[in-house]
């Protein structure tokens, strides 16, 4: 069967320096193993079908998998999915809310100036880290103990450590090793610069460590947590994907730590139709 198929780009300062998201318009009629081996095939960070809601408060629904699994929730999908959505014709039930039906549940998205944004979920854990785990996520970071300023659980389902630097500068300086869990590095821009903090996000795969682009759900997490403890005053830009030549803007808007936004350009680059 022909189904409309689109490629967009979520995050991007310019285009083509974002996070990519394969989008499959019409996933209806397709099974879990069928979508599994065409985001294996894409081999994207992650791949998206888009399909009728099952509850009448949402308006579409996504699954979302990466190149290995299904994910319940994950942000740049998010933001790229309803956009696609959107452009392929998309209304929503009420004027100016979307909300998606995911794995993780409902997930409200908004235009907050000019950009799709979605409201971050609620942290499944939070609080101080052992620090034992703390030692070995600087080990992992090549990094001393000390120079990690503060650490704590963020985590909305991937299974977040923030780890908060001195300055961005730590955070570009970075040469990790094989990371002991899923990490999320934060380190402040000076005062008057055009983005508040640096991010980075490193995960680890089959002994090694790769590093995501622009992740959604990290700085979703990591917002929550810095503007709950006053290290981060909203709104605020941080940048992602530096490091490794991405130029990621991740747009942060809060009316409490309880109510954050996550926002972003997303960029349309290919469409078409594939056989599925």
């Amino acid at each position: 069967m022909s189904r409309a198929f689109t490629q967009v780009d979520v995050f991007p300062a310019t285009p083509f320096h974002g996070n990519a998201l394969a989008v499959v318009l019409d996933g209806e009629g397709l099974g879990t193993e069928e979508m599994q081996r065409f985001a294996k095939w894409t081999n994207l960070a992650e791949t998206t079908f888009l399909l009728p809601p099952t509850t009448p408060e949402a308006d579409y629904r996504v699954r979302i998998f990466t190149t290995e699994t299904e994910l319940p929730f994950a942000g740049h999908p998010t933001l790229g999915s309803c956009h696609a959505w959107l452009e392929a014709g998309g209304v929503p039930r009420v004027d100016g809310e979307i909300v998606q039906e995911c794995g993780a549940g409902l997930v409200r998205l908004r235009t907050i100036d000019g950009r799709l944004a979605f409201q971050a979920p609620p942290l499944v854990r939070s609080g101080p880290v052992e620090e034992e785990l703390v030692e070995r996520i600087a080990e992992s970071l090549g990094i001393e103990r000390d120079d990690i300023v503060a650490a704590e659980w963020a985590d909305n389902g991937p299974g977040w450590v923030g780890v908060l630097l001195a300055d961005a500068a730590s955070v570009l300086a970075l040469r990790p090793g094989p990371v002991p869990c899923t990490v999320g590095v934060a380190g402040p821009y000076p005062d008057g610069a055009p983005c508040a903090f640096e991010v980075r996000a490193f995960i680890p795969h089959q002994g090694s460590t790769v590093e995501d682009p622009v992740t959604g759900s990290l700085n979703a997490s990591l917002a929550q947590w810095l503007l709950r403890t006053g290290r981060a005053k909203a709104p605020y830009v941080a940048a992602q994907g530096t490091a490794i030549g991405r130029a990621g803007r991740i747009h942060i808007s809060a009316g409490s730590p309880d109510d954050v936004w996550v926002g972003g350009s997303v960029v349309t680059c290919v469409t078409g139709r594939v056989e599925l």
